[in-house]
């Protein structure tokens, strides 16, 4: 019988958007870009997920350039593969600002192995989207940043959002990161009737680069509401 490891691997091995984009949008897809990417990924859920427990389900917008478009493991930059989890990749190094904050309130939950026995994080897309610039540089993008962008995807998300209930996950409370992206995943849900009840955090990013002096009231927030 196959882990919850296991499925998530398969899951982000077989991971390929065919669909359309709007102009001057693309997508990266980490596991194809670097070999070293599906090794620590493989690594981290074989470390954290190798049993077949239920988990709840914390829902990400879409994976950054540096974070899990890097490491393969949503909100989670090289920095802290290495620092938190023990994982060091060779190949790359990165800072996303988001897995600051998220590995800060993961050390106040009691740490990796206490938090990922008990949740799963990622996206509705889980592949990084990117935007060009009119000087020809490449910055990243939400999946709700173009109508034109999330009718594309929409479908893609819909799919995804069941794939990943099917890994083993908990139904019945979500807990979505953003205010905006939960506006999206609350449409999705009504339509789809995917989840319980919606349950939503500030994101990361936001509070770790706009509400860095009041990040220990935004981490009691969430374990607040993430514990039982």
């Amino acid at each position: 019988m196959k882990t919850f490891a296991d499925k998530v691997v398969e899951f982000n091995q077989n991971l390929a958007y065919h669909g359309r984009l709007p102009e001057n949008f693309a997508v990266l897809n980490p596991y194809l870009g670097n070999p070293e990417t599906l090794v620590v990924m493989k690594e981290f859920y074989s470390q954290y997920y190798a049993d077949h427990r239920p988990r709840k389900f914390m829902i990400g917008i879409n994976p950054s350039r540096h974070g899990a478009g890097v490491t393969g493991v949503p909100f989670t930059d090289t920095k802290r593969l290495e620092s938190e989890c023990g994982i060091r990749m060779t190949s790359a190094r990165t800072h996303e600002v988001s897995s600051v904050f998220m590995y800060d309130m993961i050390r106040a939950y009691g740490g990796p192995a206490s938090f990922y026995r008990n949740f799963y994080i990622n996206s509705p897309f889980p592949l990084a989207i990117v935007r060009q610039t009119t000087n020809g540089n490449f910055l990243n993008a939400n999946y709700y940043d173009d109508p034109a962008l999330f009718h594309d995807v929409k479908p893609f998300m819909v799919e995804s959002l069941k794939k990943h209930i099917s890994l083993g996950l908990d139904t019945d409370e979500v807990f979505i990161l953003g205010k905006k992206n939960a506006d999206f995943i609350a449409r999705i849900n009504h339509e789809e009737k995917l989840f319980g009840q919606l349950t939503v955090l500030d994101h990361p990013r936001f509070i770790q680069q706009y509400k860095s002096k009041e990040k220990e009231a935004y981490i009691d927030r969430y374990l607040q509401v993430l514990k039982p």
